[in-house]
């Protein structure tokens, strides 16, 4: 199963835990990310699929994309993100455990070595992750060879939106909060946050294939791939296909119908997997009679 990464590419990465030197500027590659617009006489709501952490090189901010944040009003992202000293706050409160049952014990004694040398060689002391929750554990898992590879928040399409909203004098909105994000992990049931951390070890050493197929599909504008990288790694983890992926895609469009009431133009930016596959945010709009419409270019 591909859960940890799933989980990563649904889920902001954590800037708390996400600092990296810049990497080196690359030679620029186009792509052609999939865009949606859902519209009626005087709204518009353009729905655009993220990765959330990227290579630097990729140029998406253009065409039809550039055309339609231009044209858009406000921008809606799944979450503002918060200061650092308010982002570690709430990762403190909400991503380790006061006491108790050390992580370590808390894995299958076949799980314990990975796991201790994955922690070791991202640097990660032993006080610290034993105190993790296990969910938090599979995301910095998932983060720490991710970032080695290159991949860095700093150039997904969020902040690359929100720096231009701001420069634009846009509204600027979140969907979710950061720590609205978080608790979404933290309510996972016991057993299916040790599933994820074990998962995670077991796809380790899948990382950079996964996340090579994830952005080309992605880059290509082909969100059915997108889904079977993403969406389909779930299938196995119903506690959290429907934390991670259903009841926020139902949010999400019950939130784009109500929004369609007003008049504007609204460009929306959400991870991929949520505007791909069965059950996507496109999906859930039929239950309120909106139907979201690819938009060529």
């Amino acid at each position: 199963m591909k859960i940890a990464a799933t989980a990563l590419a649904l889920l902001l990465a954590l800037p708390a835990c996400a600092q990296q030197a810049p990497a080196p500027a690359a030679a620029e590659q186009d792509a052609d990310p999939a865009l949606w617009v859902v519209k009626d006489k005087d709204t518009t709501v353009y729905l655009f699929g993220t990765i959330h952490v990227l290579k630097p090189g990729l140029s998406w901010f253009d065409e039809a994309v550039k055309s339609a944040f231009d044209r858009s009003q406000t921008l809606v992202l799944e979450m503002v993100e918060p200061d650092a000293a308010t982002q570690q706050k709430v990762v403190t409160a909400t991503a380790f455990a006061p006491g108790g049952t050390p992580l370590t014990e808390q894995l299958p004694p076949n799980y314990r070595p990975a796991f201790t040398k994955a922690m070791s060689e991202g640097k990660v002391p032993a006080a610290l992750y034993d105190r993790m929750r296990p969910w938090f554990a599979a995301v910095t898992l998932s983060l720490l060879p991710v970032q080695k590879l290159g991949y860095d928040p700093a150039n997904g399409p969020e902040k690359v939106l929100t720096a231009a909203a701001q420069a634009a004098g846009k509204p600027i909105q979140g969907l979710e909060t950061f720590e609205g994000q978080l608790r979404i992990f933290e309510t996972l049931p016991q057993p299916a946050q040790v599933q994820l951390l074990e998962s995670t070890l077991d796809e380790l050493p899948k990382v950079d294939a996964t996340f090579r197929a994830l952005v080309d599909a992605w880059a290509a504008g082909k969100p059915e791939g997108v889904a079977k990288e993403m969406n389909d790694s779930l299938r196995d983890s119903p506690e959290v296909t429907k934390a991670l992926l259903t009841d926020r895609n139902k949010r999400w469009a019950a939130w784009i119908a109500e929004r369609m009431k007003r008049p504007g133009t609204v460009f929306v930016a959400v991870g991929a997997g949520h505007l791909a596959g069965k059950g996507s945010v496109q999906d859930q709009l039929r239950a309120y009679r909106l139907k979201a419409v690819r938009v060529r270019y």
